[in-house]
């Protein structure tokens, strides 16, 4: 970088504003998802998701790809951004290209490192008062690479491709730690099964099943308790709610609610069961099943049977599951001497996770080892 020589370009003189059909869509009536009808992303001002938050039908859109798009109004008037994907304008934005009879052809790497110049010089120098229209902007100046009297887009190109390289490895030996960590906490390294791991998926088509009720295992469900979200506090402690999302846990809240204890299961509104290993509060739409006294692998496997039993599309928004419902749930489990085995629900589930883990171990080892041949070499 010290080496390079820079010039300076006025923004007109480089780029020029590109015309767009005027939409008459107010982004209050617009999804924030696509749709079968509303596909095209829409720019408007803003950051998030670099300006494209709503989606229009493609009739009467211009559509617009690999292009700079700037913001031109509300507190973040004068951001800029690459668009490499489809788009139209919206409102309070424009895009800009590199002029017609300028002759270059841009690549991914040549339009960021523009969008950085441009943005180093428009972007904090605008405000709500003083946007970053046109007009305005096109007057400014932008600082480029040249070698023998031209824009230099070699090294453009070489740059950023450079910074891309440095910043992969940098996540390379990021992720290279935090996955060495977990498997050595986890012991996940090891997935050599044990005897009784091997006889537990060996005896698996000959196990003895039986019908046990919940309530008669594991005592009278419990009941959460409703907290609005208006009413959360900020906090540590999970809230778990209704939906797959996140494994149904909807906040960390610092509330001083009632708190089960992890190695318990849940039981939404829908029937749908999930295993807590971790202390966490959670709504009126939730029943907690106490397993806490059975061996944590014991309690996974007993909440899949419970799954497998709540979870048929017999609960649902006009049909809520409650703790009755639990109360009332049989559930299939393996027995051995007119009990349940859980013994063998431990082994059969331990022999389970490493086979499914092996073969994850065996791609990060690898992918630790090339990670480390290209960050240290």
């Amino acid at each position: 970088m010290k080496d390079i020589e820079w010039g300076e370009y006025k923004i007109d003189d480089l780029f020029e504003k590109l015309e767009v059909n005027k939409l008459k869509y107010k982004t209050s009536e617009l999804p924030d998802k696509p749709n079968k009808e509303y596909i095209l992303p829409a720019l408007t001002s803003g950051i998030q998701n670099q300006g494209l938050n709503n989606y229009v039908p493609l009739e009467n859109a211009t559509i617009l790809k690999n292009v700079i798009t700037i913001s031109a109004n509300g507190a973040n008037t004068g951001a800029t951004f690459y668009q490499k994907s489809e788009f139209t304008v919206l409102q309070d934005a424009y895009a800009i290209n590199i002029k017609k009879d300028l002759e270059y052809s841009l690549t991914d790497n040549q339009y960021i490192f523009l969008v950085s110049s441009i943005s180093k010089s428009i972007y904090g120098n605008f405000e709500w008062t003083n946007k970053a229209g046109w007009e305005k902007v096109k007057n400014k100046y932008i600082q480029l690479p040249i070698k023998e009297g031209k824009i230099d887009f070699e090294f453009m190109e070489s740059f950023v491709a450079e910074l891309e390289a440095q910043h992969v490895a940098e996540l390379e030996a990021q992720h290279v730690a935090e996955l060495e960590a977990y498997l050595l906490a986890t012991g996940l390294e090891d997935y050599e099964l044990t005897d009784k791991e091997k006889q537990a998926i060996d005896e698996f088509n000959n196990i003895v099943w039986n019908s046990y009720n919940l309530k008669e295992l594991f005592g009278e469900s419990t009941r959460g308790k409703r907290l609005k979200s208006a009413d959360r506090i900020e906090g540590d402690l999970p809230f778990v709610t209704a939906g797959e999302t996140n494994e149904g846990i909807s906040a960390f809240i610092g509330n001083d609610v009632y708190k089960f204890s992890k190695n318990t299961t849940t039981i939404d509104m829908f029937g749908s069961a999930k295993y807590r290993n971790y202390d966490y509060g959670c709504d009126d739409h939730i029943s907690v099943v106490h397993t806490e006294k059975l061996a944590m692998k014991a309690a996974i496997f007993v909440t899949a049977s419970i799954h497998k039993s709540s979870h048929n599309g017999q609960f649902n928004y006009g049909k809520n599951f409650y703790p009755k419902d639990a109360d009332k749930l049989n559930i299939m489990l393996p027995q051995k001497y007119n009990e349940p085995d859980y013994d063998y629900m431990e082994n059969l589930i331990s022999a389970v996770q490493k086979l499914v883990i092996k073969d994850v171990v065996l791609y990060a080892d690898e992918k630790i080892r090339l990670s480390k041949d290209i960050i240290y070499d």
